[in-house]
């Protein structure tokens, strides 16, 4: 059975809890819940006091026929089991409700530690683990684990009731109080010898069920895709896969329930059928009485029910707790990224130092090799290489999304690990080559920039941008409603909204991933503008394959294999004729007019010169409207598409 299950292994940062350690872990979501606690303790107890009283006056009735004590004997006893009955059932009603409210106050609180821990993970957790499995995590699991509450409260008040009556027994009739005792010692013997099996089975369905739900969300929100190449099929036959291994864990877990049911039957089963031999020869011989045998069946068949709810609730009780599991293994793992302190951090002014810094995203593949780069304060840097290079790397491990391994980065002279690092992040305006909108208005995604900011300040910022006319094509400009995504937006009315929200931010230090890669030409050069007046007094880090922002950079830095092998301006490096010069022949000389003399003086390796014939050939043969020459498919997001596809350049993508 092992081999239908592979693929559910454990994550990475998951971890085994003892019944102990969860039972101390949830103790403090009960905190200022103390009358609530004493009410539902208070009604179990009386509730199961109430319903021990009922079999013991139910005997007692009996033997009073039997003896013809008088009808006003036998009434108020049968009133008392009426009482009894009623009291207990309203106890437990009420304490079920009480418990209820509280199961669902915790369900929030969990929900809400769960969240924010899978919120303050690094870049490096989420790239590890598909988001699905960590929202099943905080949604399936922190409910599952909740209503394990409300089962042992349940569960504590059948026990009780058992004690109860079990004591009562042993004072009426040693011998058939044995009797009964062995069948219920037997019974939770061997619901306790399933427990283990059972929390195995229990954990290996919650993460078939969260590879479900993670499967669906990432199909769902690459359905255009599947459309587009005609995988429909494809991701079906995925989703079977995946719903195949949540089969088999439920099926699994069924054959261990079905199993256990028909032993507990089969005992109990015994077990009453000593107590009526036993009790019948004891009613024969006179030494046990008519109503005891009653009281003796009776309460064996109180027995059975709260032993085999143990056993029906088994199953979700270990679902509950193996719920538990993953919920906390998620709370107490502990981002990659750490701070050594939280110093407060004022307005920057921008100066980034990176000193020998080696980083890699596991140990077998090192990413950047002991670069070092100084930016002082309010000056432009753009990263330029091939893809893989590692220039994405830089400004991620600047940003703090991913921790180094040796070496270190400073801002205006403090190490960014002794920041307070949300206040950090703040001072930094990224801006990504797949920008990301919330669901709202194009308002609201603005508005996340500077939570608070007035209306005046977001129409302001959002103007800032390409002159803002970009609003006149939205349908009610501002006020637009965003789609989960950003879906029901062009990719370059995306990007806009994204370099609006870095406006409104006012950050220090921006950095700009490929930020204006899905633009048109004629929002491009619009939003250069937008960017020069932003970056005006602001440390700005570029990753670009445009020339418009490589050229403006103060100073350009080519990264290749995880090293920095050329830094210089954009005249300079072309002057020196190497691996700057052959990455603009090859990739950027294309995106310029023929006739712009600026770079003319870079002398160009013969090696690249077609590349570069080709590329001013492309350019002269689609010519817009001012007769500028412009690559092929030049407007909107088509262009976006072109500009984001990668051009090879001595084996390496670019």
């Amino acid at each position: 059975m092992a081999h239908l299950l592979e693929g559910l292994d454990p994550e990475g940062y998951d971890r085994r809890y003892g019944d102990r350690e969860l039972t101390r872990r949830i103790a403090p979501y009960f905190r200022g819940k103390g009358r609530a606690l004493v009410f539902v303790t208070l009604a179990v107890i009386i509730a199961a006091t109430a319903g021990s009283a009922v079999p013991l006056l139910l005997a007692r009735t009996v033997d009073s026929a039997l003896e013809d004590d008088g009808d006003g004997r036998l009434v108020l006893l049968v009133g008392a089991i009426l009482v009894a009955g009623i009291a207990a059932w309203l106890l437990n009603l009420l304490q079920e409700r009480t418990a209820g409210a509280m199961a669902g106050d915790v369900v929030l609180k969990l929900r809400e530690h769960a969240f924010a821990a899978a919120m303050r993970q690094d870049m490096a957790f989420h790239d590890a683990h598909p988001t699905g499995v960590v929202v099943s995590r905080v949604t399936n699991d922190t409910q599952a684990f909740a209503t394990l509450i409300t089962l042992m409260l349940s569960l504590l008040g059948q026990v009780l009731m058992i004690v109860i009556l079990l004591t009562a027994l042993f004072v009426i009739n040693v011998p058939l109080a044995l009797v009964t005792a062995l069948v219920a010692a037997v019974i939770v013997a061997v619901s306790l010898a399933f427990r283990r099996a059972a929390r195995s089975a229990s954990l290996r369905q919650q993460q078939a069920l969260a590879e479900v739900n993670g499967y669906v969300q990432e199909t769902l929100r690459g359905i255009a895709v599947a459309r587009n190449h005609s995988h429909q099929q494809s991701a079906q036959d995925g989703l079977h896969e995946v719903n195949r291994q949540w089969f088999r864990a439920s099926v699994r877990l069924n054959r261990l329930f079905s199993g256990i049911f028909p032993l507990l039957i089969s005992l109990t089963g015994l077990g009453t059928v000593a107590v009526v031999l036993v009790g019948g020869h004891g009613v024969d011989s006179g030494s046990v009485t008519a109503g005891e045998w009653v009281l003796f069946l009776e309460a064996l068949a109180l027995f059975w029910s709260p032993l085999t709810s143990i056993a029906s609730f088994w199953s979700q009780l270990q679902q509950g707790l193996a719920a538990g599991e993953r919920v906390f293994a998620l709370v107490d793992r502990e981002s990659t990224v750490r701070q050594r302190d939280a110093i407060a951090v004022p307005r920057l002014r921008g100066e980034i130092a990176l000193r020998d810094v080696h980083f890699g995203y596991d140990a077998e593949h090192p990413v950047l090799d002991g670069v070092s780069l100084t930016i002082p304060a309010g000056r432009t840097v753009a990263l330029v290489g091939h893809t893989g290079a590692g220039k994405s790397s830089v400004v991620r491990l600047i940003m703090r999304a991913y921790e180094f391994q040796t070496g270190s980065i400073e801002v205006d002279g403090l190490d960014v690990r002794t920041l307070d690092l949300d206040q950090y992040r703040r001072c930094l305006g990224v801006v990504t080559q797949t920008p990301f909108l919330f669901s709202g208005t194009v308002a609201d995604n603005i508005a996340r920039g500077r939570p608070g900011a007035g209306r005046d300040e977001i129409e302001a910022a959002a103007r800032a941008v390409a002159g803002g006319d970009w609003l006149a094509q939205l349908t009610d400009g501002l006020d637009t409603p965003t789609d989960e995504g950003g879906r029901n937006l062009s990719t370059g009315q995306r990007q806009i909204v994204a370099l609006a929200r870095v406006f409104l931010q006012d950050a220090p230090v921006l950095i700009l991933d490929e930020a204006t890669a899905s633009i048109d030409p004629l929002t491009e050069a619009q939003i250069q503008e937008g960017l020069e007046a932003l970056s005006a007094d602001r440390t700005t880090i570029v990753v670009a394959h445009r020339l418009p922002t490589v050229r403006k950079a103060d100073t350009i830095v080519v990264v290749d294999g995880g090293r920095f092998i050329e830094q210089g301006d954009h005249t300079s490096l072309l002057a020196r004729g190497g691996a700057y010069s052959r990455l603009y022949d090859r990739y950027f000389r294309h995106q310029q007019p023929d006739d712009d003399p600026a770079d003319a003086p870079g002398p160009r390796s013969a090696e690249a010169a077609p590349y570069a014939r080709a590329a001013v050939s492309a350019s002269n043969g689609h010519q817009d409207r001012e007769g500028q020459g412009t690559p092929p498919a030049s407007t909107g997001d088509d262009n976006a598409n072109r500009d984001g596809e990668e051009s090879v350049i001595d084996g390496h993508r670019v």
